[in-house]
């Protein structure tokens, strides 16, 4: 039977392609889905960096959560310049700045995720701590003191996170410097899979909490100023809490969830590859917060 025989011949191709690490095996669909969701992240990010920048220039104080806002230009700013190599490599499908290179700007988007994530924790609990009169507000007395806060948690992603990165991707195999982002043999390792397991299981429970508190503020908002809720400021203080919420649980908590599955099967099915690759790239669009924050007032 003719078509039997293209069957298995496409099949035999599509096994021998999987042991070729050297390929890139993004299809037509996916190339298009990660150049159009990162486009969308830099540009969208771009102008929601240099807005908010431009805000936070005219701003006086400096408030904990006024310092998290500059953190995440910073770190919005640093994956954005990386996002054009990206989107040169998924439109060429050839990658020509070297492997060193590949290796930064895929730590970069993790770093981007993690940081992004902690600093809408500690806003979110600084506006908390507020909202609950333990603190009337939450400001360093000195910009110095910003600083140094700052540059702690900078100094530890430096010190620790980025040459651990740097130095376990591509330790497992040996990758052409024209292919980047295909480091999944890392995971094979049972150590790798412990430290991503224990990543998704703390993003989720953290999900879930800062999710189950902002709805126990907002139902006891709203309990309290009953009549006057939709005029009151206080209670859309507490909706513009949910945009954080919102940008982890659709930006971060999918890829996490994805990520699960991929860790165990990664290397049974070749195409959770790409559809691992489209999770995290849907991560990047958290640079669109600034321009959310910006545009709402907030």
């Amino acid at each position: 039977n003719i078509h039997e025989e293209d069957f298995r011949t496409m099949i035999e191709e599509n096994r021998n392609s999987s042991d070729d690490s050297y390929a890139f095996t993004h299809s037509n669909t996916m190339s298009a889905i990660l150049i159009t969701t990162y486009s969308v992240a830099l540009a969208g990010g771009g102008i929601g960096t240099v807005m908010m920048s431009f805000v936070l220039v005219k701003m006086n104080t400096l408030s904990v959560t006024t310092t998290a806002i500059i953190n995440l230009v910073v770190v919005h700013s640093l994956l954005l310049f990386t996002v054009p190599f990206r989107l040169h490599y998924y439109v060429k499908r050839t990658w020509i700045f070297k492997m060193p290179f590949c290796k930064m700007v895929s730590a970069m988007v993790h770093i981007h995720m993690y940081l992004t994530f902690l600093f809408y924790v500690i806003t979110l609990v600084i506006r908390w701590l507020i909202f609950f009169q333990w603190k009337d507000k939450v400001e360093f007395y000195r910009k110095l003191h910003a600083i140094a806060a700052s540059a702690a948690v900078w100094a530890f992603v430096m010190v620790f996170v980025v040459p651990v990165l740097y130095s376990e991707y591509g330790r497992s195999g040996s990758y052409n410097d024209t292919i980047c982002f295909k480091f999944q043999k890392e995971l094979q390792q049972e150590s790798v899979k412990a430290l991503n397991y224990t990543i998704i299981v703390a993003v989720a429970c953290i999900t879930c909490v800062l999710l189950g508190l902002q709805i126990f503020i907002l139902v006891r908002v709203s309990r309290k100023l009953s009549t006057s809720l939709w005029s009151h400021q206080e209670f859309w203080a507490q909706v513009k809490n949910l945009i954080f919420i919102c940008v982890i649980i659709i930006c971060f908590l999918p890829y996490h969830l994805f990520r699960a599955y991929y860790v165990q099967h990664v290397s049974d099915i070749e195409l959770l590859e790409s559809y691992n690759e489209v999770f995290l790239s849907l991560t990047a669009l958290s640079c669109l917060d600034l321009l959310s924050f910006v545009l709402s007032g907030s």
